[in-house]
């Protein structure tokens, strides 16, 4: 499955407008948990357990949410083993790497500017 053309109208594409489905995606995937689980998904496939691990201070609950709207999205695919207990691993689709693109933007970003950040916010908290 390849990447699909977006059919549906300009106002919808808009993320200023608040009824877009643009803005409803961009809301789903733009919070920590999320942006977390893509970068740790960008190594390869993972398990619940495994990926519970990487993501330090991530409850299960919000795992659980977190991965259920990324697999709505269409940024990862769950695939689940049938054993006992059942495995299910967790991998980025087409779309997710695409994501994972910009994820590793952020995080560039972050460690080049971490040093400006940590001043200006000493600076302003005096």
């Amino acid at each position: 499955m390849g990447t699909q053309r977006f059919a549906g109208s300009a106002e919808d594409a808009d993320l200023r407008r608040g009824d877009s489905l643009a803005r409803e995606i961009f809301s789903d995937v733009a919070n920590k948990w999320a942006l977390l689980i893509i970068e740790a998904l960008g190594a390869g496939t993972l398990r619940f357990s495994e990926l519970r691990a990487e993501v330090e201070g991530i409850s299960h609950k919000m795992l659980t949410q977190n991965l259920r709207m990324l697999e709505r999205n269409g940024l990862l695919d769950r695939k689940v083993h049938p054993t006992v207990p059942p495995r299910v691993e967790y991998t980025l689709t087409e779309a997710g790497q695409g994501l994972r693109a910009t994820v590793d933007g952020m995080c560039d970003w972050t460690h080049r500017y971490l040093g400006h950040i940590e001043a200006a916010r000493s600076r302003f908290e005096v």
